[in-house]
């Protein structure tokens, strides 16, 4: 039982790695650039910076959302659904 709660919670984090990883590796790289653009000309506005990390954010969530929702919804399928028959006591 404890091997199955082990391989559950495995599984869990990889599967959050997956689905947070295209969106985190996209952040990073346009914050990077930003921060370059931000060196180069010198200018240090606030609204600069997060803007474009915030669009981006929510481009690859609408590019990608379905991709996430189905990554997620076959965790939920497989790896939850045997947590229930473990559970239940006669």
């Amino acid at each position: 039982m404890l091997d199955h709660f082990l391989s559950l919670s495995q599984s869990a984090f990889t599967t959050a790695g997956i689905v947070l990883l295209p969106i985190l590796a996209a952040v990073l790289i346009v914050g990077l650039l930003v921060g370059i653009f931000q060196a180069t000309t010198q200018i240090q506005e606030m609204t600069l910076s997060f803007l474009p990390k915030l669009i981006i954010l929510g481009l690859m969530i609408y590019l990608a959302g379905p991709w996430f929702l189905r990554i997620l919804t076959q965790f939920m399928q497989q790896d939850l659904s045997t947590f229930w028959h473990l559970t239940y006591l006669p």
